[in-house]
């Protein structure tokens, strides 16, 4: 094995990497603390400065960050730099409809971009390669992400965004593609619909796939690989800290190696906030080490995982974080969108509802469904049909507006959600998701 973008680092010892780490954190701290207020103002109250933090080994000292700091400081309030020098943006759907926008500067962006070109190689790419990238492009960081790790590989890139799959699958077999880049239930749909129009596996060109932005299961893995003829890998993210390629996998697939020269992450107790040894489960989270726009320091995913740093068959020496077993707040990934029940609570009440709703997710045909089951208020209801149905369209055009995404919408006669003694269970998630 020993398939690099940029063998030094990815190769570089513990030392090596500790000591970029803590030469970033120092001047990092400092560029925070001089130019986010918003940030300055949090260590301020836990009484810590720029000169305290002296190693990585300091950064428990300093205040976490979270969602709801985010939606406070929305949209310049964590900003790191003059907006001159800012030269795009990215943003992903809140928990209100506020959304969250994170800044880059043109540093920030290749930075970004390398990342996923190293995600692009140790998923076998190469100049040679034929890179088809269709996960959404736009706002979403998952198409300029892969886009831009493309370019710098050197593979050809084909920009196809998500949607309009018979030209997805003409370009595919056309141009050859030889890597797929997109979210793991979108492969699955693509694989089904080659073989819905009489091709074989070994009828495409494809080698790999570099799926993201959802959860999936290690059988997910093997019936794309299997309806597609490829490897898949896995690949991690969030638009807060930049998008896909914080972390990757490689050809071992014993976990997803961390850029651990640009993002230094944690376990901790979720519950507390202490920090946890490696190898203990707990809540990930992630300091930017050279983000010059949006520079986060300890900010808590939700997502919760195992570190381990451990000899890798494929000679990278960054540590590496298994797939992430769920989350420790409330919020649900959707066909590669973050939906929060309070999201759906909101258009509820908005559009005249009860409170009184059930969310059912479930997997079909490899693809997330979502149904919200909706009491009607007694004055609501009504047993003529069309005028039902009328509702339903409208309300779910106005989940669409708030999640992104469009649900099937339900409305039921009033009382026929189960109440239950404790906590409602407003969510029921049918998805098998993990082992």
């Amino acid at each position: 094995m020993g398939n690099y973008y940029q063998p030094e680092i990815e190769t570089a010892s513990y030392d090596e990497i500790r000591k970029i780490q803590n030469e970033k954190i120092v001047k990092q701290i400092r560029h925070v603390y001089d130019n986010v207020a918003y940030y300055r103002k949090l260590m301020d109250e836990k009484n810590v400065k720029p000169e305290d933090i002296r190693s990585v080994d300091d950064i428990q000292k300093l205040p976490f960050l979270s969602k709801a700091d985010l939606r406070e400081a929305y949209p310049y309030g964590l900003l790191g730099t003059d907006l001159k020098n800012c030269v795009r943006i990215q943003s992903t759907s809140g928990t209100t409809g506020k959304r969250v926008v994170a800044f880059y500067t043109q540093g920030d962006v290749d930075i970004w971009e390398e990342c996923c070109a190293r995600a692009i190689v140790a998923a076998g790419g190469s100049e040679e390669d034929v890179c088809q990238v269709s996960y959404g492009y736009g706002l979403f960081t998952g198409g300029p992400g892969l886009n831009g790790g493309s370019h710098k590989v050197g593979c050809l890139t084909l920009p196809m965004s998500s949607g309009n799959t018979d030209r997805q699958i003409q370009f595919l077999m056309d141009l050859g593609a030889t890597i797929l880049c997109c979210t793991p239930s979108y492969a699955a749909f693509i694989g089904e619909s080659l073989a819905e129009k009489g091709y074989k596996p070994e009828d495409n060109k494809l080698k790999a796939g570099i799926f993201g932005a959802e959860p999936w299961t290690e059988e997910m893995r093997r019936s794309i690989e299997k309806s597609l003829g490829i490897k898949a890998y896995d690949i991690y993210g969030l638009t807060e800290i930049s998008g896909p390629g914080v972390s990757f996998e490689c050809e071992a697939q014993t976990g997803m190696h961390i850029n651990e020269d640009h993002f230094y992450a944690e376990i901790i107790n979720p519950e507390t906030g202490e920090v946890l040894p490696e190898g203990e489960e707990g809540e990930l989270v992630f300091t930017s080490l050279d983000k010059e726009a949006f520079p986060l320091m300890r900010y808590r995913t939700r997502d919760l995982c195992v570190l381990k740093r451990e000899k890798c068959a494929c000679g990278r020496t960054h540590v590496k974080m298994c797939k992430p077993k769920g989350r420790s707040d409330d919020m649900l990934i959707i066909r590669g969108v973050n939906v929060f029940p309070s999201q759906i609570e909101t258009v509820l009440l908005n559009e005249g509802y009860t409170p009184n709703y059930q969310i059912v997710v479930d997997r079909e045909n490899n693809t997330d469904t979502l149904d919200i089951y909706v009491e009607m208020q007694p004055d609501q209801f009504s047993d003529v049909i069309s005028e039902l149905q009328e509702r339903e369209r409208a309300l779910a055009a106005a989940m669409r507006t708030m999640l992104g995404i469009g649900p099937k919408m339900h409305l039921v006669a009033p009382k026929s959600v189960t109440r239950s003694e404790g906590k409602a269970v407003r969510v029921i998630d049918n998805r098998k998701l993990h082992d």
